[in-house]
């Protein structure tokens, strides 16, 4: 989105550069930008199903290496 903020008449560039920020903060588009900083798109249906069968083998080795590893 575009802004255009023009100096009136004996507007001091401190007064304008205000003006400006103002009618920035209130189009809301800082805060969209802000919002969809972090955005993660949901998992495919096969990626979910890959992840869960991998962290099924990874909880299944790790058992398997606790038994080993207990005290006799």
């Amino acid at each position: 989105m575009k802004f255009e903020v023009k100096k009136q008449e004996r507007e001091t560039t401190l007064s304008l550069i205000r003006r400006f920020t103002r009618r920035v903060r209130e189009s809301g588009v800082l805060n969209r930008a802000r919002k969809g900083r972090f955005y993660l798109r949901n998992k495919s249906g096969a990626a979910r199903k890959r992840s869960a069968l991998k962290r099924i083998e990874s909880k299944k080795e790790f058992e398997k290496l606790a038994k080993f590893a207990q005290p006799k």
